[in-house]
């Protein structure tokens, strides 16, 4: 039995004869979660290949264009945890909804500006508004399922994060091929409008409400710990999405300084509003739930390592070779096409089998870089295209025994009462990940291009430097993976001794 199965039924989420009866709604419910998940994590890496575009049409200097996919990245990861936690106390459906209906409006402002720091502002604000709605997603599904239900809607989900970040420069580029690269840009943003008009009445319909069993006059909201994990999130932040790896000021690790110092204060804090008996922004239970602290660890490191090789694949394809935005897209797609198919077996496969299935994800991850690192360096042009993009498809199916998984797992034990900030904290861990992978490829990427002339064989050597840079992270998730499984193997070999030796007292 796995590790999901031993869990004892007190603390589990497992059906039970005390559980309500399920949502009738709940997987309708989850088809809107996932779709409105896919757009927002969308706009993650689709602005990527519209980049070259925003910079023609609307003359966008180089820390103009750093901001509007930075920005972004930024404003999403510094809103989820308070999100979270304010969708646990009073209600996941309203915050959902008004995080839509926000992003609908900025998405609409982002397609309609005329100037390029109008555009780093809109995005500021579109990043905040699909920080509200993700952590929502990932509470919901812990509300609205359970037992296997819940392990495959997670790999519902996982689909949907493997998607949504390989499937943009395709989506992109595809946008960019039919409205044409000098204002196809626009349709990247204006796209998600009808979309999320669409989806607003069916969230409201099908989405629970608040759960009214906890009395609105005990809620309490943490208001100086929110602005402590806010603060300490920018500064810690800030130094990773500001870095491009062309002329970066080394001033910018500064920022790291008053980011510990804030996440120091920012703990301290929360230990007394425990002692208290307040309602601290990071509930105590989820800090002494050791699934949820191993799993978020190696969602940090596997986010660290795949989400940086898209932009440097990116680069290397449009830069290096002179593909299309299209062109690069569908180099892309087979690693979105076997993370999709990929993430439906772990969701079915990690309440059987539980950790050893990331493991054998992350294996598998990695053996696809290696491939990738390798022909990058040795072939060039179509034949290197196509060749890397059979690695990459290793890769993606890798990817997809790894996201959905260990979400399932990371979750699986965490009280439904927190499981909005459990989400928002699991997901900043995610963002704050992306940042720093997406900062060490690229520079390492660009320190190679610099020093040497701009060639075929000059770009095929910065993409296996940042693609060796991905693999360590991913190596590092493995080894998080394997703690956390020998972990668990402990656990359950002292629960079963224990078990044993009260059979031999009775």
């Amino acid at each position: 039995m796995t590790d999901l199965a031993r869990r004892p039924s007190a603390s589990s989420d497992g059906p039970s004869s005390s559980d309500p009866a399920p949502d009738p709604n709940r997987w309708r419910a989850l088809g809107v979660c996932l779709a409105v998940g896919f757009m927002t994590l969308l706009d993650v890496s689709i602005v990527n290949v519209a980049l070259p575009s925003i910079e023609t049409s609307l003359g966008a200097g180089s820390s103009q264009i750093q901001w509007i996919v930075a920005g972004y990245a930024l404003a999403f990861g510094l809103v989820l945890v308070p999100a979270g936690r304010v969708g646990d106390l009073y209600s996941r459906r309203l915050l959902f909804v008004v995080g839509l209906a926000g992003f609908v409006l900025t998405s609409a402002g982002a397609g309609l500006v005329q100037s390029a720091t109008a555009l780093s502002i809109v995005r500021l604000a579109q990043g905040v508004t699909a920080g509200l709605v993700n952590p929502q997603v990932l509470a919901l599904i812990q509300e609205l399922f359970s037992g296997a239900e819940r392990g495959k809607a997670f790999g519902l989900f996982g689909t949907t994060i493997g998607l949504s970040t390989a499937i943009g420069p395709l989506l992109g580029g595809g946008i960019l091929a039919v409205f044409g690269e000098d204002q196809g840009w626009r349709g990247v943003f204006l796209v998600n409008v009808p979309i999320g008009i669409v989806l607003l009445p069916l969230a409201w319909k099908w989405l629970p409400g608040r759960d009214r069993s906890r009395a609105r006059s005990k809620l309490h909201l943490d208001v100086p710990g929110l602005l402590l994990l806010a603060a300490a999130t920018v500064f810690g932040m800030l130094p990773f999405v500001l870095t491009t790896g062309q002329g970066d000021s080394p001033a910018r690790w500064w920022f790291l300084l008053p980011g510990a110092v804030l996440l120091a204060a920012f703990v301290g804090w929360e230990r007394w509003e425990g002692k208290r008996g307040r309602d601290p922004v990071v509930a105590g239970e989820l800090v002494r739930t050791a699934s949820f602290t191993g799993g978020a660890l190696v969602g940090i490191a596997y986010f660290a390592g795949f989400t940086g090789i898209f932009l440097v694949v990116t680069l290397y394809l449009q830069t290096g070779l002179g593909f299309s935005p299209l062109q690069a897209g569908l180099v892309q797609t087979p690693f979105a096409v076997m993370s999709a198919i990929f993430a439906q077996v772990g969701g079915r496969q990690v309440n059987r089998r539980g950790r050893p299935v990331v493991v054998v994800g992350l294996v598998v991850v990695a053996v696809g870089l290696a491939g990738a690192d390798v022909v990058s360096a040795a072939l060039q042009g179509t034949a290197g295209a196509l060749a890397l993009s059979a690695c990459l498809a290793v890769a993606g199916a890798g990817s997809g025994l790894v996201i959905s998984p260990n979400q399932t797992l990371t979750l699986a034990e965490v009280p439904r009462s927190v499981a909005g900030v459990a989400g928002g904290v699991l997901q900043t861990g995610q963002r704050v990940g992306s940042a720093v992978g997406v900062a060490a490829t690229t520079a390492i990427f660009f320190s190679t291009v610099a020093a040497g002339p701009r060639s075929q064989e000059v770009f095929g050597e910065a993409l296996s430097d940042g693609l060796r840079v991905s693999l360590g992270l991913v190596v590092l998730a493995l080894v998080l993976a394997i703690v956390d499984l020998r972990r668990r193997a402990g656990h359950q070999h002292g629960a079963h001794d224990a078990s044993a030796a009260r059979h031999r007292v009775e």
